[in-house]
């Protein structure tokens, strides 16, 4: 079956009880057993759950994998990922990443002697000059957050591969309709499913997704031992909105491209950030290994922090919220928001500044969109 019929029916059967079209939602916590050590498929909602086992198996299909494990959120998710490093161990990271994940990288250098190294990821040579022989694990986003720089995610897994160390991708800004980094030759994905896999704003949740059986035994085991395990009716919430990722992305990616290229055009606008631009550094490799270039956009606007804040006190249909992925439009601070954890002059350096503002762009008329940033990019420039 194709991404869209598996979107909608993979691991969501017909109710073999009653016939109900739509994945019915399992509030139990516990199910009876027959008698000692003998239950039918469950025996206790962390450690799995029909509804929770009905997103997982469409969550694996859609990434082209074997094995998924659901969590109660992204950083979940990640933390689940990191348990499979021990004390001694190194990991290298891209340097545009979420800010919430080189919090909890920082935590676990702090914390568990796990020691993280970041680079750029434009280069793949980055990443091979920075093993070392304890180097166990990579970590990349592409596109990035922020900055929507793309790594070749080809190219790092060869390296991997020639060094025993494994890929873990972040596609989280993509989605599984837009790139599968699994084909590509990345051992692990990692999603916040509270983005464009639901899509509507109402659920946080994340999603580890292997080929591999000898991590997912060891996911698994932490996932029922540590039992930041989502809700039976958020998994339903989350099915629900997968449904309709592809006509989603596909409205997603059409507004983005027309914003980015209206914010080009303004001349209080610095910088614009957005692969789908083919003046973009990475346009061409986005190209190749993506299907479209997502919704995500993000620009520089002249001055900083109060000219930002005024732009973003004048916006109507944007709202300025944290997250991304949804139907609606959002508008986002990073340097206080997404990005906070990272020092400032780290983050500087990184390219995040006080005049970067970071737009998921939704699914409204584009018209309206463009027209809410034009005001409130004039009212800004008016006032600076």
């Amino acid at each position: 079956m194709k991404f869209n019929t598996r979107a909608i029916h993979t691991g969501q059967d017909a109710d073999p009880t009653t016939g109900a079209t739509i994945q019915p939602i399992h509030p139990s916590s516990t199910f009876t057993q027959e008698e000692i050590g003998k239950f039918k498929s469950y025996e206790y909602s962390r450690s799995g759950n029909p509804t929770r086992k009905a997103l997982e198996t469409c969550l694996a299909s859609l990434e082209n994998g074997k094995y998924c494990c659901a969590f109660s959120s992204g950083m979940a998710a990640i933390s689940s990922v990191l348990s499979l490093l021990v004390p001694g161990d190194h990991a290298i990271a891209t340097e545009d990443l979420y800010g919430g994940s080189y919090r909890i990288f920082e935590w676990y250098r702090t914390h568990y002697g796990i020691n993280f190294t970041y680079v750029n990821g434009n280069d793949s040579d980055n990443f091979a000059r920075a093993i070392t022989p304890a180097t166990k694990l990579i970590w990349i986003e592409t596109p990035s957050n922020p900055l929507t720089h793309i790594v070749d995610i080809a190219a790092v897994a060869k390296i991997c591969r020639d060094y025993s160390v494994f890929l873990v991708a972040d596609n989280t800004f993509a989605s599984p309709y837009l790139q599968q980094p699994l084909i590509l030759g990345a051992r692990i994905v990692v999603h916040s499913t509270t983005k464009y896999i639901n899509g509507h704003s109402d659920v946080v949740g994340g999603a580890v997704i292997t080929n591999d059986l000898e991590i997912q035994k060891a996911l698994g085991y932490y996932q029922n031992m540590a039992g930041a395990v989502p809700g039976p009716f958020d998994c339903w919430l989350t099915l629900r909105g997968l449904k309709t990722l592809s006509v989603r992305m596909k409205q997603h990616q059409a507004n983005a491209l027309q914003i980015a290229t209206f914010l080009r055009r303004h001349p209080f606008v610095e910088a614009v950030h957005y692969p789908g631009l083919p003046d973009h550094p990475q346009h061409d490799l986005a190209k190749k290994q993506m299907s479209g270039f997502g919704g995500m956009v993000s620009f520089r606007i002249r001055g900083g922090r109060e000219e930002a804040n005024r732009f973003f006190k004048s916006l109507k249909v944007f709202s300025f919220a944290e997250s991304l992925g949804a139907v609606e439009s959002l508008a986002c601070y990073p340097a206080v928001m997404t990005h906070a954890a990272i020092p400032k002059e780290k983050r500087e350096k990184r390219g995040i500044t006080d005049g970067t503002i970071r737009l998921s762009v939704g699914i409204e008329d584009s018209e309206d969109l463009i027209n809410d940033l034009m005001n409130a990019l004039d009212v800004a420039q008016r006032t600076a």
